[in-house]
């Protein structure tokens, strides 16, 4: 059984089999605050993905099925909305625009969807264009199937490559012992995929037999997290693991990321999933937290309004109700602080056009951080 020994600012895992593995416990520190955190939408419920249109008004996806447009200071919900499966943890998740926006007007979504065989619902991706206040021209890209009644571990996040292919992520749906090291079936993935939802003869199972051809990584768990390193163009995520062990981790093509195989967490009761951390032919994590912290949303600063936190990874806590503020030194955390301490549970964290950390949070609303 794996015990767990902090000692000075050292973390030692102890495993079954005697081996021991070494990771530096980096405290969390509370970063001094010099910013006001402002309310900029208020009244929301759950806001899960938000993205800017080019004139600087936002679109807010609520869990519920609501696509809100906020502009000059209200509140509009855009109408010809596809069905979403509202259970538990799905709903209307991400939102992203396509890198060329201005030329072909192209919006991603995922969102549970209860289409397709079997009761229940699964994650899907779908583009759409936005007329007026009303989406038009909606094609479902990529959906996962079969459906499950269970109300766990849709996922789910968007992005887009330096080369125009959009990745997207589903959770493993609470099939943990199946679904995540099976490339025949959808759920614990990341899929990638080109821009009108056709599979790229290049992805790594596109030639295996009675593979989902779209899958780009497996064995995740429920990765809500996704962001573009400003200098390498690798696509980083984060995923929540089960009582301890959620990860960050870089999206490489065919990687095995190892759940449930490996794993630094336990189950919800305490008891063991496996004594095994690492083994050959898994990617480990770039950094993983024991405690959890929930983690949800996720940017790097490319802004220069927060000189000191340039190119620092942001990522969002549910549990704890701040945002972490990453230092990097290449793919090494180094050092953890605390901003926007007790702001609530955190559902995402975004770079505004205008510079600025948007923050969105259960319950409440989108805040911005004002540097001061």
């Amino acid at each position: 059984m794996k015990k767990y020994l902090v000692i000075l600012s050292t973390l030692i895992v102890f495993t079954s089999c005697g081996q021991q593995k070494k990771k530096e416990d980096i405290a969390l520190k509370t970063k001094p605050q010099t910013y006001k955190t402002e309310m900029f939408v208020s009244d929301l419920s759950i806001p899960w993905g938000m993205t800017w249109l080019p004139d600087g008004s936002m679109l807010i996806t609520e869990k519920d099925g609501r696509l809100i447009h906020f502009k000059d200071g209200k509140k509009i919900e855009i109408a010809n909305m596809p069905a979403v499966y509202v259970n538990g943890q799905g709903g209307l998740l991400d939102i992203k625009l396509h890198p060329n926006y201005n030329e072909n007007g192209w919006i991603y979504m995922t969102y549970a969807s209860e289409e397709g065989p079997g009761k229940g619902g699964h994650t899907a991706l779908m583009r759409c264009n936005l007329d007026g206040d009303s989406l038009t021209n909606i094609e479902m890209l990529y959906k996962a199937s079969p459906n499950s009644p269970a109300g766990q571990h849709f996922g789910s996040r968007i992005e887009f490559d330096k080369d125009g292919y959009v990745y997207f992520t589903i959770g493993e749906r609470g099939d943990r012992e199946v679904n995540p090291q099976d490339i025949t079936r959808d759920g614990g993935k990341v899929y990638r995929l080109k821009d009108d939802g056709s599979i790229p003869e290049d992805n790594p199972f596109f030639n295996e037999p009675n593979a989902k051809k779209a899958i780009y990584t497996y064995g995740n768990r429920n990765p809500q997290g996704m962001a573009i390193h400003p200098e390498t163009g690798e696509i980083w995520m984060h995923e929540h693991g089960p009582k301890g062990g959620d990860e960050i981790n870089i999206v490489k093509k065919g990687a095995n990321y190892g759940w449930m195989v490996v794993t630094y967490g336990v189950n919800y009761s305490g008891t063991e999933i496996t004594d095994q951390t690492e083994k050959e032919g898994i990617e480990p994590p770039i950094y993983y937290w024991v405690p959890s912290i929930a983690p949800s949303g996720m940017a790097f600063v490319t802004s220069e309004k927060y000189p000191e936190w340039k190119n620092k990874l942001l990522v969002g806590s549910l549990k704890f109700a701040y945002v972490e503020l990453l230092t990097l030194d290449g793919e090494k955390v180094t050092k953890r602080e605390k901003i926007a301490q007790d702001i609530g549970r955190v559902r995402n964290v975004k770079i505004g056009p205008d510079g600025l950390i948007y923050i969105a949070v259960e319950g409440q609303g989108i805040y911005r951080l004002i540097p001061e």
